[in-house]
């Protein structure tokens, strides 16, 4: 969420950036609003300063013996000016609001032009794709064939875009997701939480996912109580800070939490929604940091270090890239995007998002820290996928899989395992 002082004074500036990601300010209506509302201000304190001066004379006329009848015809024809005047501010204000919160982040610079994946410009490359001597086999039937996957059951139960893992396949998920949190709290200095998976809409407003994305989310309820599932750990870790003034010492504030992820998916179609590339439910673990703006560029790059780590501990080849303006998500900055390599599909995919959401969040959320001068100020938001389980798992089993169907697994995942070889069969090999 913006200031709508600074996006006015910033003038044709905001317009330019925000045009980069293909959204159209509307300066005079933000102007004309803004100004309807500082009218209003001014007039009501008017206002209420003459029903203070008007209350005070009719006290003081009334000890003296005289006619008040006047005054008090005035007294209630401020008060019914008042209520109007209110009554209209509260619908500019609700109006700047819903403008405001429909504004997406101002893009970095530092983005490239361009409004979808094919304008991303590559940083680099890590690790080699694997050849295979044969037709290599996607996620989806090596995991049928072994058993350790079923998307039919899944079905049954819950309808598309669901999964069912069993026996090496659910130990695999649980040593990804624990090899994941290991690296994170033991080498990367953050604090695992366990978080809720259900949240208010106001915590779902906090980090950009409401009003614009209401239809990819989720949503239940009791009685007149709403709540969401989350997306994202994103959502309740970012949100743990609303509200609040974090101590300079404290900061930088680096969280880690693993957690189901809930979404629509509305209007994905295709190759996404065959196996666990794009479901309604995954695991993921997620990383987010609060830091000082001035240290946000930086924290950054170390946060795409971190996701990375996850891959280089497996052996997966995979590139960073550095997404465009236009392609960069409505509360970012910047962002990069890790992507892993997908043999059945001969390209790369993407497996983590990591972004600088610079104030953008913290001013929705209200969460601040103090500068020197000790007076409140916003802090930074990061946050990245470190990483999602199920699309790790899809990329492990089409990387290290072998000619006679099995898959050989990294040795890094073997003490989490105590196997490190799945039968073609699904039998967990030492």
């Amino acid at each position: 969420m913006h200031d709508a002082r600074a996006l006015i004074e910033m003038g044709a500036e905001a317009v330019r950036r925000l045009a980069r990601r293909g959204y159209s300010l509307d300066l005079s209506e933000l102007e004309s609003l803004q100004s309807r509302r500082n009218q209003n201000i001014r007039s009501a304190d008017e206002l209420r300063a003459e029903s203070k001066r008007v209350a005070s004379e009719v006290q003081q006329t009334a000890k003296q013996g005289g006619d008040i009848s006047k005054l008090k015809e005035r007294a209630r024809e401020l008060k019914d000016q008042i209520r109007e005047i209110d009554a209209g501010q509260e619908q500019v204000e609700e109006q700047l609001r819903d403008l405001l919160l429909s504004i997406p982040n101002l893009p970095d610079d530092a983005a490239p032009d361009g409004d979808s994946e094919e304008f991303a410009v590559e940083i680099r490359r890590v690790g080699t794709p694997p050849a295979f001597a044969f037709e290599p086999k996607d996620h989806v039937d090596l995991g049928e064939a072994t058993g350790i996957l079923d998307f039919a059951r899944a079905t049954k139960l819950s309808g598309p875009r669901f999964a069912v893992s069993r026996g090496a396949g659910a130990a695999l998920e649980r040593a990804l997701a624990t090899l994941f949190l290991d690296l994170h709290t033991r080498r990367h200095g953050y604090v695992e939480h366990a978080v809720p998976y259900l949240v208010t809409r106001k915590t779902m407003t906090g980090t950009g996912q409401l009003p614009k994305f209401e239809e990819d989310l989720f949503k239940t309820g009791v009685a007149d109580r709403e709540l969401f599932l989350i997306p994202t750990a994103e959502v309740p870790l970012t949100n743990l800070y609303a509200d609040e003034i974090i101590p300079p010492t404290e900061l930088p504030l680096a969280l880690t939490a693993h957690t189901p992820c809930f979404r629509s998916e509305a209007g994905s179609y295709g190759r996404d929604t065959r196996g666990l590339i794009r479901q309604h439910q995954f695991a993921k673990v997620e990383i987010v940091q609060m830091v000082d703006s001035a240290d946000a560029d930086a924290t950054l790059e170390t946060m795409v270090g971190h996701a990375e780590a996850c891959l280089k501990e497996l052996g997966l080849a995979y590139r960073v890239v550095k997404l465009a303006a236009g392609d960069t998500g409505f509360s970012a900055q910047l962002t990069y995007d890790i992507e892993v390599w997908i043999p059945s599909q001969n390209t790369y995919r993407e497996i983590s998002s990591v972004s600088n959401f610079g104030t953008f969040q913290a001013r929705r959320a209200n969460i601040r820290t103090r500068g020197e001068d000790g007076k409140p100020k916003l802090v930074a938001t990061l946050n990245g996928s470190g990483l999602p389980v199920g699309r790790t798992l899809a990329a492990l089993l089409e990387q290290c899989q072998q000619q006679d169907g099995s898959i050989v697994l990294p040795e890094s995942l073997f003490p989490y395992l105590g196997f490190r070889r799945i039968s073609a069969d699904g039998t967990p090999e030492a």
